[in-house]
């Protein structure tokens, strides 16, 4: 994929994401590395003329804080483990508004990120076989809720790392 449509926690929700993160680098895991996200939408290619629907979307909507809250785990060829958000209807009611203004103006979304499948969630590691999914667990339990006011949204080209900026706050 090649662009996705990212949420990004203040600086004290990243701040609190950040040290889970660190917990797990200590116990010599590959925790992720970049600032905390929660991602809204995927597509191969998400035109200019998606970007100023969604921009002008997210001008307008009510933008919900975000609890994070369930450990989780993603099986996969490489394995996630991941903080969930607690999925209310201000939650959904964004990705649904997000996904409408998308709709008709990306190529190649992912499944995965559309309305009735998406799992709102933050990215703590990658690529955990088994043992060390079971590590990553054992660092970060208990887990305390994670309160997360968004700070922004862009567009990122997950191939650079480049953002497009759609919304601050």
């Amino acid at each position: 994929m090649a662009a996705a449509l990212e949420l990004f926690l203040d600086e004290s929700g990243a701040s609190t994401v950040r040290a889970l993160r660190g917990r797990l680098a200590d116990a010599g895991l590959p925790a992720e590395t970049g600032h905390p996200h929660v991602t809204l939408a995927v597509a191969t290619a998400i035109p200019d003329a998606a970007r100023a629907q969604v921009r002008a979307e997210l001008e307008l909507l009510s933008i919900p804080d975000l609890w994070l809250y369930t450990l989780a785990a993603f099986p996969n060829a490489e394995d996630v483990l991941v903080l969930g958000a607690v999925v209310d209807t201000e939650v959904l009611a964004l990705h649904n508004a997000v996904h409408d203004a998308l709709a008709g103006r990306t190529r190649g979304p992912d499944a995965h990120y559309l309305p009735g499948a998406w799992i709102p969630h933050c990215t703590l590691a990658t690529g955990l076989d088994r043992d060390r999914l079971a590590a990553g667990i054992s660092a970060l339990h208990p887990i305390e809720p994670v309160h997360a006011r968004i700070g922004g949204a862009g567009i990122v080209d997950t191939r650079t790392g480049d953002v497009d900026t759609l919304l601050r706050r």
